[in-house]
């Protein structure tokens, strides 16, 4: 049958508002927000985590997006902000993401002490009216101080938990290493979290009948670490332990060098256990001991460490970006079970049944593996002991978990 003019002209407008239709459609996006320290002295963390996300994100995209609760594709997006690992700068930041009307959650943020005021700032109980905090899911990357998910119910963590880990690395020192039998600490004192890991880490190896003998202390802006030195080095510990961030271990590690310090075994903070601390002082150090819940051990963690790279060759994965790829994996799938709707006229139905999704979770997928999750909204993460070895973290231990 032939066409007439008018006919093919109709058709020729149906097909093209069909593909105009289609392309908006495959333009839909969603946004996930982040925020975290990328300035600062810890601004690295935040830029990891950043590209961490965007790099699970275009994984997502490019097999075909996330489902959206009506049946409708949508790319997902990352945006985030920076809060210098300052604590007003972060409630400023979470404020602002949840005030968009394109938020149904966020990922961060870095620092234990933004985390801290920022749970603060949430609705406490879920459901209760006379509380007015932000009802707002927040899924936490890198904080790592303990116990900080039980301060609201929207608020939700994937980091290891550090008691569990170093529990387990001081008994298999007892029993590895039975020679050893002093330990000194040294501790960055005015970040939570390092000051945090350092009573844990202090603790366990009194636990392990290792005889602390004191601990030196220094601020996390310090770059004279000379006196500190001098006390561990009267002390002669077999074990010191440095509950510090990459930049000041290193300050430590090298003036224990110049010093002329060497115990038999050196443990570092989780967060030292990344590139940051090879590049900057990798010759000191050589042996350093340190739990953590990565590294590229297995295929979903190897490929995880090359989509990372790239995003940007100069960013490595360590225990805290691979949380925040995780933790998109995870908001994928639950954007999919809740049947998230992405508009903003569902928003506020939107970020309940992502609460909901969230608390209701069992058990997530890892990069090492099945990551439990425990009433209080925190992660039970598999991890391994790794120890600095030439220009790489080799893995030392791997316990029975």
């Amino acid at each position: 049958m032939a066409f007439t003019i008018r006919q093919t002209a109709t058709a020729l407008t149906a097909a093209t508002l069909a593909l105009c239709g289609s392309a908006i459609a495959a333009e839909k996006t969603l946004k996930i927000y982040g925020f975290g320290a990328k300035s600062g002295v810890v601004g690295i963390f935040g830029q990891q985590s950043e590209a961490a996300m965007q790099a699970a994100a275009n994984i997502i995209n490019k097999n075909g997006g996330v489902t959206l609760g009506d049946g409708t594709k949508a790319q997902l997006a990352i945006e985030y902000l920076d809060d210098r690992c300052n604590a007003e700068e972060g409630i400023n930041a979470l404020r602002r993401i949840a005030s968009l009307n394109d938020s149904i959650v966020a990922v961060g943020p870095t620092c234990s002490n933004v985390a801290e005021p920022a749970f603060g700032i949430l609705q406490k109980k879920a459901g209760d009216s006379s509380d007015s905090g932000i009802q707002f899911p927040l899924y936490t990357d890198v904080a790592a101080k303990g116990g900080l998910a039980s301060i609201s119910e929207w608020s939700f963590r994937n980091v290891p938990n550090e008691a569990n880990m170093y529990k387990s690395l001081f008994e298999w020192i007892k029993v590895a290493r039975p020679e050893l039998k002093t330990f000194w600490g040294g501790v960055e004192k005015d970040f939570a979290h390092s000051n945090f890991t350092y009573k844990v880490i202090e603790k366990n190896a009194a636990a392990n009948n290792l005889q602390v003998l004191g601990a030196s202390e220094w601020l996390l802006n310090d770059i004279n670490f000379s006196n500190q030195v001098r006390e561990m080095k009267r002390a002669k510990a077999d074990v010191v332990a440095i509950s510090a961030h990459p930049f000041t271990t290193c300050g430590v590690l090298k003036e224990m060098a110049r010093q002329n310090v060497r115990p038999k075994m050196i443990i570092g903070l989780t967060s030292s256990s990344s590139m940051e601390t090879l590049t900057g002082c990798g010759a000191q150090a050589q042996g350093l001991t340190i739990p953590t819940a990565f590294a590229p051990v297995t295929d979903a963690a190897k490929e995880a460490a090359a989509a990372i790279q790239k995003i940007n060759p100069k960013y490595n994965m360590d225990l805290h970006n691979a949380a925040a790829y995780e933790n998109i994996f995870t908001l994928k799938a639950l954007i999919e079970k809740q049947k998230i709707m992405g508009r903003p006229d569902t928003l506020t139905e939107d970020r309940e049944k992502m609460r909901q999704g969230l608390a209701a979770m069992q058990q997530t997928e890892g990069l090492l593996g099945k990551v439990g999750r425990t009433n209080d909204r925190e992660a039970v993460k598999p991890f391994l002991f790794v120890q600095a070895k030439g220009n790489d973290w080799a893995v030392l231990h791997t316990p029975a978990q």
